[in-house]
């Protein structure tokens, strides 16, 4: 059973910071691709960020420039900090990892229960 766990979300005024954090546990293989998403209440699923085993990264235009995403292969984890906060930015952030649990299987989509992130104006 694998399992993704966030933490790191909450209430900030806007311009501020967060640090969005994702660990990955479990019966794991190999974790491919893992990426953020956020969901805005009324408004579909969107990618806000993601990243390759590798360390490529890509990025929705609407943060470039403001987030960084970055993971650290021997802990399992990704992490999204957030810079420049908007009140546009408030939505829950979910976290999203392409993980193989066992060399004969292929990868399948796992998510983190996600984390609420609120900037005031």
């Amino acid at each position: 059973q694998v399992q993704l766990v966030e933490s790191g979300g909450g209430l900030v005024q806007a311009g501020g910071s967060l640090r969005l954090s994702c660990a990955a546990s479990g019966s794991i293989f190999r974790i491919n691709a893992m990426g953020w998403y956020r969901q805005a209440p009324g408004k579909q699923r969107e990618l806000v960020a993601g990243i390759t085993s590798g360390g490529s990264t890509n990025y929705a235009d609407s943060v470039k420039g403001r987030f960084t995403i970055s993971r650290d292969n021997a802990k399992n984890t990704v992490y999204l900090q957030m810079d420049s906060l908007k009140p546009e930015d408030t939505a829950v952030y979910l976290c999203n990892a392409k993980i193989r649990i066992s060399v004969a299987l292929r990868e399948r989509d796992y998510w983190g229960q996600g984390t609420q992130v609120t900037v005031s104006s």
